[in-house]
């Protein structure tokens, strides 16, 4: 084994035509303090009151020691989170609560397969600095369980930092809001999605596979094809159909190669949930 080293999980760059001292930035580990740099603007121009959220989604960038698991663990990844502020003497247990119950149902609605996800609340010892709680929805992924989102009760330390606090219109008291935040990588997610969507089936002795999407998640919602190609009339009809379907908002494959088996194959690989023939 080697000795002890330290490592940088932050990935540092310069800005400006010199490269010094001066010039050192690091690119975002996460999209948080975006928000709440923003947090007076967002206030004043929004005429928000608290509790309010403000969500935001973008590249975030780790220096991972070991990245792997296919999309999993990654260097530069899509992050989304919301920073949910509340009155600190609200019950920020039960707002806690509340998101965690949010973001379960948020995974379920989109597709993800229930029996393959858990909670696992942080102990008091192995909490982050700013946390007052936290909990993680974890998936079972194929190479183990590990965490997909995080719901975490930040207290007033962000907004602290950057010597922020809060008045509401017609009020005198001021004081500094508490934080809810729900965080979600996007890559995690859609390969969670995916896990939960592929499924096997066996015809003739032969296994093969599919995907099974909700179609709010289908990449393609409608498979349209001709039952006869040879039939001009029919194609007419299912192209008409396709454009028809195209108008209303579907995202429509059309097909009219091979036979209709084939075609139906076809669509069951990508996940499309119905077909038009």
């Amino acid at each position: 084994l080697t000795g002890v080293r330290d490592f940088n999980l932050m990935f540092q760059t310069q800005v400006g035509p010199y490269a010094d001292s001066g010039s050192i930035s690091y690119l975002r580990p996460e999209t948080a303090q975006g928000i709440f740099v923003n947090f007076k603007n967002v206030v004043e121009a929004s005429r928000m009151k608290v509790p309010f959220g403000i969500a935001q989604i973008g590249k975030a960038f780790r220096n991972e020691i070991t990245p792997r698991q296919f999309l999993f663990r990654s260097r530069e990844f899509e992050q989304m989170e919301i920073e949910y502020f509340i009155d600190p003497s609200a019950d920020f247990e039960a707002a806690h609560e509340a998101w965690i119950q949010e973001s379960w149902s948020f995974l379920k609605a989109i597709g993800l397969d229930e029996r393959l996800m858990s909670r696992r609340v942080h102990p008091q010892d192995q909490l982050a600095h700013y946390a007052r709680a936290c909990t993680d929805i974890e998936f079972r992924y194929p190479f183990g369980t590990s965490e997909l989102l995080g719901v975490a009760a930040r207290g007033d330390y962000d907004l602290r930092q950057h010597g922020l606090e809060y008045q509401s219109q017609g009020e005198k008291r001021r004081f500094v809001p508490h934080v809810i935040e729900p965080s979600l990588g996007v890559d995690r997610l859609f390969l969670a999605l995916l896990c939960s969507a592929y499924a096997e089936d066996e015809v003739g002795g032969e296994k093969r596979s599919l995907l099974r999407f909700p179609p709010c998640m289908a990449p393609i919602t409608v498979g349209v094809f001709p039952l006869m190609k040879s039939q001009a009339a029919q194609i007419d009809k299912a192209q008409d159909l396709a454009r028809t379907l195209r108008r209303r908002g579907y995202n429509v494959s059309y097909d009219a190669a091979g036979s209709i088996g084939r075609r139906y194959r076809r669509m069951d690989e990508v996940g499309t949930p119905f077909c038009c023939c």
